[in-house]
């Protein structure tokens, strides 16, 4: 059995990719010769059965018609291989290879570091398959939907949705989207040091509502592995993106990931609604100031007058600090809630977010790396379904 079958008539490109798994990944790479396409899918699929990869790369020199193909059917047979395509890049071929099944497509000019990291991801996406294949069809119907909220800008809401999902991309990689919701002015390209293609208005789209291959051509890849999808660059975009577009749109990516994090704009606007309409987690987070404190408060009264809160929410307190003539018990008592997670002030937050670099991506030790695990380890379904755990506890600020 291989982990890898490679399909192509170049030489050079299959020592490049076997010097890529030999230089960090595990297992062996099986090459078939260009020439067993010409004998029809049932060669292919035998030598799969026989296999069982994790990995199949269509290299260099396989016609991209011929490669399509067989991806669909591979993608029927095999649902759980990685298919990764060598190709040229071409304005159609990312939509048509994500329509054929197609996990990932790779430059032939790529050097073997950027192989290895390709072969890496699309082995987590293969793993990620097995584990919600594993999983009751209750679970394999939705994700979960965290949406992260504030009423007042300014408390770091967009550091902690960013440094979520990367917490999330490790317990399941491939398996995470964070959507940025904040259309106007959104910062998570920025944050993630991405610079999308796509975005919500593209994702909204009808092309992308009526097929979710569609859609996800519109998601933008993250080192950390997650997938992103950003606001749009011109902000008078935000208009032509409707709640109704919202609301279907959240409910697709539910269907195709195991979580969906929702970074919201400041205030509680018509898309910020329209997304806790959908969430089964909401993140409120709050300064540890009065203005902050006051703000969520009022926000959680209305939201509760109009019966939106999700069933379970989660109250982070951002920048910490016992400086600030502030207690916890003050908080609480303002809030009428218990706080859940603090998070120290930390310079190490505000040069991972300058550098672009959530904190959770880099294994930087920082007082704040403890109390952002603790968030992520709430979405963690091994810890939500011990009953021992308390869901809300109190906190200490130091």
């Amino acid at each position: 059995m291989s982990r890898f079958v490679l399909i192509t008539p170049s030489s050079e490109f299959e020592q490049k990719l076997r010097l890529a798994v030999a230089g960090g990944l595990q297992g062996h790479v099986k090459s078939l010769p260009a020439s067993t396409l010409s004998g029809g899918s049932d060669a292919v699929l035998d030598q799969l059965a026989l296999e069982r990869p994790e990995v199949l790369v269509f290299g260099p020199g396989i016609a991209m018609e011929d490669a399509l193909r067989l991806a669909v059917i591979v993608d029927v047979k095999f649902p759980e291989i990685s298919v990764v395509l060598v190709h040229e890049d071409h304005p159609d071929l990312a939509l048509q290879a994500m329509r054929a099944g197609v996990r990932d497509i790779l430059s032939p000019l790529s050097d073997i570091a950027s192989i290895r990291a390709q072969l890496e991801r699309a082995c987590q996406a293969f793993a990620t398959r097995q584990r919600s294949d594993s999983q009751s069809p209750r679970e394999q119907q939705s994700g979960l939907v965290i949406g992260v909220f504030s009423p007042k800008g300014g408390v770091g809401k967009t550091t902690i949705a960013t440094n979520l999902a990367v917490g999330l991309g490790k317990i399941a990689p491939m398996s995470v989207v964070l959507v940025d919701l904040d259309l106007q002015f959104g910062d998570v390209g920025m944050s993630l040091y991405l610079n999308p293609e796509y975005s919500v208005l593209d994702a909204v789209s009808s092309a992308a509502t009526q097929d979710s291959m569609v859609l996800k051509a519109f998601l933008t890849a993250h080192p950390s592995g997650i997938y992103a999808l950003c606001a749009p660059r011109n902000p008078a975009d935000a208009d032509r993106i409707s709640s109704e577009q919202i609301t279907r749109l959240i409910q697709q990516l539910a269907l195709e990931f195991r979580y969906v994090v929702v970074d919201t704009g400041p205030g509680l606007t018509e898309p910020s609604l329209a997304a806790l309409e959908q969430c089964t987690d909401a993140v409120w987070v709050t300064g540890m100031d009065v203005p902050s404190v006051r703000g969520l408060r009022t926000g959680l009264d209305v939201l509760h007058q109009l019966n939106l809160m999700p069933e379970t929410r989660h109250v982070v307190l951002n920048f910490a600090d016992t400086r600030t003539g502030l207690s916890v018990q003050d908080i609480e008592a303002t809030l009428a809630a218990p706080v859940d997670v603090s998070i120290p002030r930390s310079r190490g937050i505000t040069l991972a977010t300058n550098r672009g670099v959530p904190l959770l991506q880099d294994k930087v030790r920082d007082p704040a790396t403890k109390s952002l695990n603790d968030l992520v380890q709430r979405f963690d379904h091994a810890w939500r379904s011990k009953s021992q755990r308390k869901l809300h506890r109190r906190v200490v600020v130091r």
